[in-house]
């Protein structure tokens, strides 16, 4: 949860994503503004829920028929491990990759391009809406798609036939979660477990390496990740800051917010942050220089002492098993001295 001539298809994911994620607020997919791969949150899967008809052998092997739920309390009961799979968000495939499954994913989405080898698979359109006769050719045993597909999209996939799983982490822990979820219905238990236990010791690294801040050194933050938006609570973007020490200026918001320029000034962060190669579609400017000329900007702490911090905004969005290298950058961005 962009431009030139591979950027601009990048922007209006970016901007229907954030339609998305301001469900109810905004007016739904033609909305223009942007956001990360974020979308509304219901209650995220968790490993723990899965009601199991058979059992998990010490071997760490699924036994099925495995019974479990997704992200939209849609009940799922697996025979066998899918066999032919398809994914339509950047983020489920790249878990797919890493639990060692590149070789059962049929097709993805058009913006799918990591690992190297998931850009070469067969393309089945937007993660917002993907290409219907595509998604139906390509008889997958199972669908996985996240944070960026609603509910009216999901619904009308499944009356095709569609046999579509949907997961919506909001925290770390969700996604993690997921990977072990992942991993039980995929029968790559071992492969994920070792991959969250990688997740958790980054993550860790980052909480030991801040512990010992006192809330006076504790840094104010703003984060912009698409031009003229931020976020508030209740979104694993608020969570990356508030892990590796920061206190996000907008946090009195919840979700993904237009900015106020005023309110920030009045903030006067002391770092931001921004998602690299993203250009203002309006002022045809890169995002350090659009933060950088904004009137009276230059009153910032951040702005005064350059410290405007450019992050991957692949990682940054992507609530998948790189979230916590985005949190280890996060935290480098914010206390350099601290986090090496």
């Amino acid at each position: 949860m962009y431009w030139d001539k591979t950027t601009r298809i990048k922007k209006r994911l970016l901007a229907a994503v954030l339609s998305l994620a301001l469900a109810g607020t905004l007016a739904g997919c033609g909305s223009t503004a942007p956001a990360p791969g974020q979308g509304q949150q219901a209650e995220s899967p968790k490993a723990g829920d899965a009601r199991q008809e058979g059992s998990v052998t010490s071997a760490k092997r699924t036994t099925y028929p495995l019974t479990v739920k997704d992200a939209t309390g849609k009940e799922f009961v697996f025979e066998k491990a899918p066999e032919r799979i398809v994914s339509t968000s950047p983020s489920e495939t790249e878990t797919l990759f890493a639990l060692g499954l590149g070789d059962q994913v049929v097709g993805v989405s058009d913006f799918c391009n990591y690992p190297a080898e998931a850009a070469a698979k067969p393309k089945v359109g937007s993660i917002i809406k993907p290409n219907e006769e595509a998604l139906v050719a390509a008889n997958a045993d199972l669908v996985m798609t996240g944070v960026s597909m609603n509910m009216t999209v999901v619904e009308k996939l499944r009356g095709l036939k569609v046999n579509l799983f949907k997961v919506e982490p909001k925290t770390l822990d969700d996604v993690m979660s997921n990977i072990l979820l992942m991993g039980q219905i995929f029968d790559r238990q071992e492969q994920a477990e070792k991959l969250v236990d990688s997740m958790k010791a980054e993550r860790q690294k980052v909480l030991d390496a801040v512990k010992d801040l006192k809330p006076e050194q504790k840094k104010k933050v703003f984060v912009e990740f698409s031009p003229g938006w931020t976020v508030g609570k209740g979104e694993y973007i608020d969570e990356l800051i508030s892990l590796a020490g920061g206190i996000n200026v907008a946090g009195g918001e919840k979700g993904y917010v237009k900015l106020s320029e005023e309110k920030v000034i009045a903030d006067n962060p002391q770092i931001i942050l921004y998602p690299t190669g993203i250009i203002d579609e309006k002022s045809n400017k890169p995002m350090d220089q659009l933060i950088r000329e904004r009137s009276g900007w230059d009153r910032i702490e951040a702005v005064k002492s350059n410290r405007l911090v450019g992050l991957d905004k692949d990682i940054m969005s992507r609530p998948g098993p790189r979230i916590t290298q985005a949190l280890t950058e996060v935290a480098k961005g914010i206390y350099p001295e601290l986090v090496k």
